[in-house]
């Protein structure tokens, strides 16, 4: 991601033109770039970015800002994962709105910077940037007020929950009513539509065998709706995803009449930027 300011663009005319008027008048966003987004899908960061532009709002790009502290988190080192924690709360200290591209991530600030810091002096301003802190599906639709921004996207998709966004977020309905308003999409449920991925971070490194079960279990209910694209809020789900259906694809595995689907971002099919 750039640094400092993420500029606005104009409305060209190849720009889709949000239908969904926003409940309120001009934001100024500052964006929460996870780190699979920053060092393996950009793209996805720009794609919230340029959402958020055409709706009217200005985004920014704080330089200073690291990895949430999830790893260290989940592995028990709590310790190292607050002074990540503090060092977010100075970065983002003023922000309007924090919005970020994955659900994992943000529940890391949303959910459990409160938990980590209570009982320090940091713990009010924990809770205030919680209350400040969105997923970017669940920005649009419960901040902005907003279903509809003028996406077309003329594919069978099918949609991915991932662990923390459906079930420390309390995000399901949210990335469904933004997919339903795009013009063309069909949207089309897999049988497994609150399973686990498998990937869960340091999960998938100390328990591969399990994580890959669980893959085949969730990536072969999502496969089996024939869908051109599987969508998802969180980049790591996505990776654990599109390589276990990789490696399927390249073994034969999936079936020679089975077509490999492509994961991708909800905020590329808002953006229309998939290539």
């Amino acid at each position: 991601m750039p640094e400092a300011s993420v500029r606005r663009r104009g409305m060209g005319s190849s720009d889709p033109t949000p239908s969904g008027p926003t409940t309120l008048a001009h934001m100024n966003v500052d964006l929460f770039i996870p780190c699979f987004v920053d060092q393996m899908a950009p793209q996805v960061g720009m794609a919230v970015a340029t959402v958020l532009e055409r709706l009217g709002h200005t985004c920014t790009f704080r330089a200073g800002q690291t990895c949430c502290g999830q790893p260290s988190f989940n592995a028990g080192y709590w310790d190292e994962a607050r002074q990540v924690a503090i060092r977010a709360l100075e970065v983002f200290a003023g922000a309007e709105a924090v919005v970020g591209p994955s659900g994992s991530c943000v529940a890391m600030m949303k959910v459990f910077y409160p938990e980590l810091l209570a009982g320090t002096p940091h713990e009010t301003a924990a809770l205030d940037l919680a209350a400040r802190t969105f997923e970017f599906g669940e920005f649009l639709v419960k901040r902005l007020g907003v279903t509809d921004v003028g996406a077309r996207f003329p594919h069978r998709v099918t949609y991915h929950d991932g662990c923390h966004g459906l079930r420390e977020l309390r995000i399901k309905d949210e990335p469904r009513q933004l997919l339903r308003a795009v013009k063309d999409l069909e949207l089309v449920e897999c049988d497994e539509t609150e399973s686990c991925c498998g990937f869960g971070g340091l999960f998938s490194v100390k328990f591969p065998m399990i994580s890959t079960a669980m893959a085949e279990v969730k990536g072969g209910s999502l496969v089996r709706t024939g869908c051109d694209y599987i969508v998802s809020s969180d980049p790591s789900c996505q990776l654990q995803l599109d390589g276990w259906i990789s490696r399927c694809h390249a073994s034969g595995s999936l079936g020679g009449s089975v077509a490999r689907p492509r994961t991708v971002h909800l905020a590329e099919v808002l953006a229309g930027t998939v290539s």
